[in-house]
């Protein structure tokens, strides 16, 4: 089961890479991919700060703690796992973007995107929809861009929700 569970990552990977190759769309995925730098969080975290609203300093206290178990489980995980990056392993396989660290499993940049996606989703419910789907963008974008397994994102997405859940049931 692990096998065809393996081969199936592997080829949906090589698929979704084989799409890339057009300069445009190269460039906005490639933007897509470093709006899940932290920037936007950095962002959104300074604002809630100055934030009048009495929820906001819960808001931000529930992502600091969402964030710090998020990256603690990731890097935790990542030097356990040691996946390495698709184009380290699979032949004709080259990154467009430089990984922020040496292996692949899980995406940090999904993760983080989810978690952000999740939580602000819940205090602004009417762009929830709008950030799952920029959520959902950054993890196809570490696919495409090379860097990343399928089954990377998807524990990405798992470990973004559990974390955002997480640090809004310890502040809420």
């Amino acid at each position: 089961m692990w096998e065809y569970i393996y081969k199936f990552d592997i080829f949906l990977f090589q698929h979704i890479f084989s799409w890339n190759g057009r300069r445009m769309i190269d460039n906005i995925v490639y933007w897509l991919s470093r709006s899940g730098d932290g920037f936007i969080y950095g962002i959104a975290s300074i604002l809630l700060l100055f934030s009048k609203d009495p929820l906001s300093f819960k808001l931000f206290l529930a992502g600091l703690i969402a964030f710090s178990l998020e990256i603690f489980i990731q890097k935790v995980t990542k030097h356990w796992v040691k996946r390495g990056r698709p184009f380290d392993r699979l032949p004709g396989v080259s990154s467009l973007i430089r990984p922020p660290d040496r292996y692949s499993f899980p995406s940090g940049h999904t993760a983080g995107a989810f978690l952000f996606a999740n939580i602000a989703g819940e205090f602004l419910p009417f762009l929830q929809i709008p950030l799952w789907s920029w959520a959902g963008l950054v993890g196809f974008s570490r696919i495409y861009l090379g860097v990343h397994y399928p089954l990377d994102v998807l524990a990405g997405i798992v470990l973004g929700f559990i974390s955002a859940e997480l640090g809004m049931w310890l502040i809420f």
